[in-house]
């Protein structure tokens, strides 16, 4: 008696759960379609501003963009997404300067983190909303951001080229004093007559008051005056000897 009790039982809780589920369906039946229509209603759809779906540079209406190459996004992505290329190229004032040569970006291991466009110290990436990024193979979501050929380098104007000159030529001058100075200075002065007084005072004042070294300083002071004497003497009665044998 039981069993029947208790099989009846689980039946009718059975079919309360099932009128229970065709009351739910039979909400949702009767209740207005609320699904996206895509791709249908792809031109009108609404897509968030702040949803993260591809990294891209930003070119603007003359097709520059402000990447100036140097890898600041590559070193912060978690997982080497990035990759920057550069490239060296010649100036007009002759100087060398790094350019981008290819930006290149791997959809497929990006965690879309945004520490590249935040960390990027001119503005130049930003991440997009275009989500129709389905491909047959991960080899297509490895893509090239700069798609736009790079632009050459200006010409200069003629008021940067006449300043150019005037650097130079003055870099040469400046060069030409500074081996002028270096010449003078590796030259031994002639001795002169203020220096030789400079001399005899310098010792006369570190003798100060001594009595004893005082008279020795002065009686060589005299001698090496009189022999500086003797030997002008000599030198210019030669030159007289000389210009009357002529």
């Amino acid at each position: 008696m039981g069993s029947v009790k208790d099989y009846f039982s689980s039946l009718g809780k059975g079919v309360a759960s099932l009128v229970k589920g065709l009351e739910v369906t039979g909400k949702e039946f009767v209740t207005p379609k609320i699904t996206e229509r895509y791709p249908e209603n792809r031109d009108t759809m609404h897509i968030a501003q702040r949803f993260r779906a591809t990294l891209e540079l930003i070119y603007d209406a003359e097709g520059n963009h402000r990447c100036i190459a140097c890898g600041t996004c590559e070193r912060n992505c978690p997982n080497g997404t990035i990759t920057v290329e550069t490239k060296i190229v010649d100036t007009w004032d002759g100087k060398k300067k790094k350019k981008l040569d290819r930006y290149v970006y791997d959809l497929g291991s990006c965690t879309f983190c945004q520490l590249c466009v935040v960390t990027c110290p001119t503005n130049a990436l930003t991440f997009s909303n275009d989500f129709e990024q389905a491909v047959f193979t991960r080899e297509k979501l490895v893509k090239q951001l700069n798609y736009l050929p790079e632009k050459p380098e200006p010409k200069p104007t003629p008021e940067q080229i006449a300043k150019l000159e005037a650097e130079k030529q003055a870099k040469i001058e400046a060069a030409k004093a500074a081996a002028a100075a270096k010449k003078a200075a590796a030259q031994p002065a002639a001795p002169s007559a203020s220096s030789d007084d400079d001399k005899a005072a310098k010792a006369l004042a570190a003798a100060g008051n001594d009595p004893e070294k005082q008279p020795k300083i002065k009686a060589a002071l005299e001698k090496a005056a009189k022999l500086k004497a003797e030997r002008e003497a000599a030198k210019a009665s030669g030159a007289d000897k000389g210009g009357a044998a002529q």
